[in-house]
């Protein structure tokens, strides 16, 4: 069972996991710790965004390609003129593993950008880049994809990489390589939001 009790909201006085909070303010008036929902309902408010509808979606499990179960969490923020979705699963209150964005804007149906959502993270869990091998985690095929995470063990120094979901520290990563010595390869950087 996930339970963090988190941080005061200086908005609706409930107690929030840190993963769903921002510091909103400016140097000249300060910073409050407000949930994602008051932090919401106070952009809303600047923009004259009357009609947003400030839902909060409940987690979702789903299966991936090996049989894996993945419950996955959602939030909506409004940054003005565009709202963006995330889904992400925990590990430890946290979140880490996969993660997801999509872009749109206040206007946009949630419940479409939630299909449309939903559709991506399965896309992604039916394809696994990943195989245990000799000696150890190796690349499945001739492709792998993932995300660049900051990696505390290292200060920043390296990044961590996150593909299937799983942590592989810059060393194991570069081991995985070793596999494929000789051969060329591509790096492409795409923005969070977009499909790899």
């Amino acid at each position: 069972m996930e339970t963090c009790k988190g941080d005061k909201c200086e908005g609706c006085g409930e107690f929030t996991p840190g993963y769903d909070t921002v510091h909103y303010g400016s140097l000249d008036t300060g910073y409050r710790l407000l949930c994602t929902r008051c932090f919401n309902a106070e952009v809303a408010s600047l923009h004259g965004l009357d009609d947003f509808e400030n839902v909060r979606l409940d987690p979702i499990g789903l299966t991936d390609c090996a049989g894996e179960d993945h419950k996955f969490h959602f939030q909506t923020r409004l940054l003005g003129d565009m709202m963006t979705l995330e889904a992400f699963e925990l590990q430890d209150g946290n979140p880490a593993g996969y993660k997801f964005e999509l872009i749109g804007s206040p206007e946009d149906d949630l419940f479409d950008l939630l299909g449309k959502m939903v559709a991506r993270i399965r896309r992604t869990l039916s394809v696994k880049y990943l195989e245990e091998g000799m000696p150890g985690l190796q690349i499945a095929g001739m492709t792998v994809r993932g995300r660049i995470e900051w990696d505390d063990e290292e200060d920043g120094r390296v990044p961590l990489m996150i593909a299937d979901g799983r942590a592989i520290s810059w060393e194991q990563f570069g081991q995985m390589m070793m596999s494929h010595e000789g051969w060329q390869f591509k790096l492409e950087i795409l923005d969070r939001s977009d499909e790899i």
